[in-house]
């Protein structure tokens, strides 16, 4: 039962990561196109960009007031935090069903 839990904060990821990549492009390019000193700030790969995404997760996006912008941003953080979220929480999972293969079954 365990790993099925686990499993299941997978499939979470895997959502998340659909929407992140649906909504952090879209984000990018609003950026690029309206707030070009941001978007220098956050670097050309801004996508994959550990310094960009810690921006993005710790809502240091709200600092540009642009609703169309937070409106991409939202979803985008929303969607990263639940792939950091379900990742972890599987593997807190899968541990512990490696610590205790009897509890849970």
């Amino acid at each position: 039962m365990v790993l099925f839990f686990a499993l299941l904060f997978v499939a979470l990821a895997i959502a998340g990561a659909t929407a992140f990549v649906i909504y952090w492009p879209l984000a990018l390019v609003h950026l690029r196109d309206r707030h070009p000193v941001v978007r220098a700030h956050l670097g050309d790969a801004a996508f994959i960009d550990p310094r960009a995404l810690w921006w993005l997760l710790s809502l240091r996006y709200r600092e540009v007031r642009d609703a169309g912008f937070t409106g991409l941003a939202t979803p985008a953080m929303l969607s990263l935090a639940c792939i950091v979220f379900g990742l972890l929480m599987a593997g807190v999972l899968w541990l512990w069903s490696v610590a205790f293969p009897g509890i849970g079954a």
